[in-house]
């Protein structure tokens, strides 16, 4: 079942009712020619200066866009001005709705010169949007920098924009659940910047592999079968039915179940990558065809639904990018954090109200471009495992930090007020941005390229970071050719928009020079009718002149009118002259306007053509964009170690073993959110594979537990992301992945209880955590009774630390637990978030002389376990009424007391057969 899916909202289709004989008018009857072509789309179609809606289009755009709509003819219809479409389309596109724009095919000119001179103006489907492919000038201008944005203006500025497509194939294999295992299909696309990711992957009946992708990726969009298992739609319903923000929901279209089938998707493929292969005739494409053919049958599947889906938007020639295919799974390339790890770190949105504030990434992104931003999110969603690589981080922030030489100042210059190159190259390369997008992108690339070719030279003598010294060279090496491009273009009728005007020089463009000396044929016969004119009005000095756009206009003073010959053309008049045309005139001044439009077409298709050869230098320009990127990056990792009263080292990597040491580590993001009052309390680390590599914490709730747990995750991800980290000595190894389990929560769309959620997590950790592998377990086991949560806790961390040998952060109240330190001391060690208590406080009536003791946190890890958990204490901070807290503390103390019986005979009893 579907329906708890967040569906797109569908446009509803408008259709001819015959059996009322409805009469509709010509632009009526058009709008319902082309929603017939184009069910479940909200049409905007131009009529002059406006975008109308029709129908049920026009009530849906009244109840979302806050407008009007009215009663006119046979439909409803609303409008909005042309000027406002990029915000009207794009606050569409994010309630969801697949939006389309309907725009004038004919001009006025070539329409009156036409034979169908009386019908109406020929319109057509010239663009579609979705959340995902918000690409072109009529929505996504580049060009708009350093200005404030309107209001629902970033309704889709998601930092991603992943249209993510999925298959499913049963893979045969049957769970210990009773369910079916299946393979996965996934091809993740961002038309938006050329990124595409792919993925093959066994999943069980929980579908945590696919949760976890899901979650990593944040999708805008789903592309999934009509029909698939009743565990993939309960998964799916969960991952799309809530959102941080109203609007923010994933848009699902469903796909017929047949293009997905095997062959006929296979030869879909052949025919989409061979065609590419036959013109480019390159040895290359031929790998590229093979290499993609060789790929899984699911991702072939997924891969011929995109072909189809993008072709409506003209966005398909984003999949010819295969040096941007990358394979989603590269745990041998990157630390693996999975959607519920990121979520319990809150590496990107905190877990109170899912903004970015409060996240690690908010703590840490300094970057100050919009690609540089898009990367560093990347970087910190997959830090690095090579010890290499990551020295050679850490190797530039160093070297930015300690430099005073003035070329990476001057570096760190050029990146201020950039465009969004990334997004500018993948909208020129679709051939779908506008002419001042354009100027503003190659002229952007042409002065990073002098700029950072001037500074080449400098760098080779001044820097000593290897992979500094590469991005300085690397950049003018790919960018050479781009001067090419900008050297042709007039950069005044870029910024207007004026295509005929548009390149200085018309040798390269063959159809806009034809049709300019045909121009300059006809205007010079004008000019020399002037000497006729002249002679027929005896008046050396008449002239042409233009008013309110009418052009070749000949004044007559109103005393003259008796030479003016009787078929000249009255066109307008004042107390002082009237205006003509002369026959001549009128029939040149018509061949001319339609010369001008025939060149605007021309100029149109040469402008193509131009985008076309522009988009040959890409994958260089792209790759350059994307060094810049890393600069941009690198120059954020520095920016926080240099943070003012931030006290941060750099951390030293060990190869032979896993380890975790840190000496008064600090929580990145809490210590920046409690501001300038240092008062944050440093804890250390030491964790280790070859020895005490377990950590058991107990202690008061609300004592720090948590936070601390979480500040040694945190402190890992920025040290192997290449971060100087908060600390006064950091030593880790390479871990490989970090697992978590932390918090409760039910999952009604799974139909899994809170219990459930926690051990299916366990159960996630416990298959896939190794030797190099970071877990950390909060509270494990409280979602049931008292007796069988210790025991699954016990046996769990008891299997970590004995069989994994992996490092193990594992937080419980369970005081039995803490006894797992004196059978295995030599790997396992208890600590306790440390308190002050005070003296008890009388409750409300004093009632048995029951008193209540007040717990002073002092958020300090200290060795050895805690003797209580003092949870009353949070009750009475909850302001629980005192006559329970009375009530609670009289049983509390009861159940102690039984408790300590029954330890006290136990140890005796151990104590008589010398256990």
């Amino acid at each position: 079942s579907n329906s708890g899916h967040s569906e797109r909202p569908k446009a509803v289709d408008s259709t001819l009712n015959k059996r009322t004989k409805t009469i509709y008018t010509p632009l009526e009857q058009q709008y319902l020619d082309i929603k017939e072509q184009h069910g479940g789309t909200l049409l905007l179609v131009e009529c002059g200066y406006k975008h109308r809606f029709f129908g049920e289009d026009a009530e849906i755009a009244a109840k979302e866009l806050n407008i009007t709509c009215h009663q006119d003819h046979n439909f409803m219809t609303a409008s909005i001005p042309t000027h406002r479409l990029f915000i009207h389309v794009r606050r569409l596109v994010a309630k969801g709705y697949k939006v389309g724009v309907v725009k004038q095919t004919e001009t006025t000119a070539l329409k009156a010169a036409g034979e169908n001179k009386s019908a109406l103006f020929s319109r057509k489907l010239t663009a579609l949007y979705t959340k995902s492919t918000l690409i072109g000038e009529d929505v996504d201008p580049l060009d708009r920098l350093g200005e404030e944005p309107e209001e629902d203006e970033d309704q889709t500025s998601s930092p991603s924009s992943y249209l993510l497509c999925l298959s499913e194939v049963p893979s045969g294999s049957s769970t210990r659940q009773g369910g079916q295992n299946v393979t996965f299909g996934l091809v993740a696309v961002q038309p938006s910047t050329g990124e595409l990711l792919f993925d093959c992957f066994e999943d069980g009946k929980a579908r945590l592999e696919l949760e976890s992708r899901v979650l990593s990726l944040q999708p805008v969009e789903l592309l999934i079968p009509a029909a698939l298992s009743d565990e993939t739609e309960r998964s799916l319903c969960s991952l799309t039915a809530n959102s941080s923000q109203g609007d923010d929901r994933v848009r699902v279209e469903r796909v017929d179940v047949d293009l997905f089938e095997h062959s006929r998707a296979f030869q879909a493929v052949s025919r989409f990558f061979g065609a590419e292969s036959l013109q480019s005739n390159c040895n290359h494409d031929e790998q590229k065809l093979s290499h993609v053919l060789a790929m899984e049958k699911p991702i072939i599947a997924c891969l011929a639904v995109l072909i189809h889906y993008l072709t409506e938007f003209g966005l398909e020639r984003v999949l010819y990018l295969s040096s941007n295919f990358q394979k989603f799974s590269m745990e041998s390339e990157c630390l693996h954090i999975n959607g519920i790890t990121q979520k319990n770190m809150e590496l990107f949105q905190n877990q109170t109200n899912g903004k970015v504030k409060g996240s690690l990434l908010w703590a840490m992104d300094r970057t100050c471009t919009p690609f540089g931003r898009r990367m560093f999110r990347n970087w910190l969603g997959r830090p690095l495992i090579s010890i290499s690589d990551i020295n050679a981080r850490l190797d530039c922030v160093s070297e930015i930090l300690a430099s005073e030489h003035m070329v990476l100042s001057r570096a760190k210059e050029l990146l201020w007020k950039l465009p969004d190159l990334e997004r500018g190259l993948t909208s020129i390369y679709h051939r779908k941005c506008s002419t001042k997008e354009f100027s503003l992108i190659a002229s952007s690339l042409e002065r990073l390229c002098t700029e950072t070719h001037a500074l080449a030279a400098s760098a080779q003598d001044q820097l000593s970071s290897p992979l500094l010294l590469g991005i300085l060279l690397d950049v003018p090496r790919r960018l050479q050719h781009v001067q090419h491009y900008t050297r042709v273009l007039d950069k005044q009728a870029a910024k207007e928009g004026d295509k005929t005007r548009l390149f200085t020089d018309l040798t390269g463009f063959p159809r806009m020079l034809r049709r300019s000396e045909e121009i300059r044929a006809v205007l010079e016969e004008l000019r020399e009718h002037r000497t006729e004119v002249r002679r027929t009005l005896r008046s050396p000095a008449a002239d042409y002149t233009t008013v309110s756009g009418q052009e070749f206009l000949i004044e007559v003073r109103n005393s003259m009118l008796h030479t003016v010959p009787s078929n000249w053309v009255k066109i307008g008049s004042t107390k002082a002259v009237t205006r003509f045309h002369t026959p001549f005139v009128v029939q040149k001044f018509k061949q001319l306007c339609q010369l001008r439009e025939k060149l605007r077409i021309d100029s149109n298709a040469e402008w193509l053509g131009f985008l076309t050869q522009f988009g040959e230098h890409y994958h260089n320009f792209r790759a350059a964009v994307a060094q810049l990127a890393t600069l941009d990056c690198l120059f954020s990792l520095a920016a926080i170690a240099s943070r003012d009263g931030y006290c941060s080292i750099r951390p030293e990597f060990v190869e032979e073993k896993s380890l975790i040491v840190i000496e008064n580590g600090r929580h990145p993001v809490v210590e920046l959110l409690m501001g300038d009052q240092n008062q944050y309390v440093p804890n250390s680390t030491h964790l280790d594979a070859d020895g005490k590599r377990a950590m058991i914490i107990t202690g008061p709730n609300m004592g720090g537990k948590s936070s601390y747990i979480r500040q040694v995750a945190l402190i890992a991800v920025m040290a192997q992301m290449g971060s100087f980290v908060p600390a006064s000595h950091a030593k880790l190894s390479s871990l490989h992945a970090i697992h978590t389990r932390m918090g409760a929560s039910d999952n009604i769309y799974k139909g899994h209880s809170t219990f459930m959620e926690e051990l299916s997590e366990a159960s996630e950790i416990i298959r896939k955590a190794t030797r190099h592998s970071l877990v950390i377990l909060d509270e494990l086991g409280r979602g049931t009774s008292t007796h069988d949560g210790i025991a699954i806790a016990y046996a769990t961390l008891e299997y970590f630390v004995k069989e994994v040998q992996c490092l193990t952060l594992f937080v419980t109240h369970y005081p039995p637990v803490c006894e797992m330190e004196r059978l295995n001391a030599e790997v396992v060690s208890n600590y306790h978030m440390s308190f002050l208590l005070s003296e008890p406080e009388e409750t409300a009536q004093g009632e048995d002389g029951e008193r209540l003791e007040s717990v002073t946190f002092l958020y300090q890890l200290t060795e050895g376990p805690a003797a209580r958990s003092y949870g009353l204490n949070v009750a009475r901070l909850a302001a629980i009424p005192e006559q329970v807290l009375h009530t609670a503390a009289q049983k509390s103390r009861e159940l102690e007391a039984h408790i300590n019986m029954k330890r006290k005979n136990i140890s005796h009893f151990l104590r008589v057969w010398d256990l």
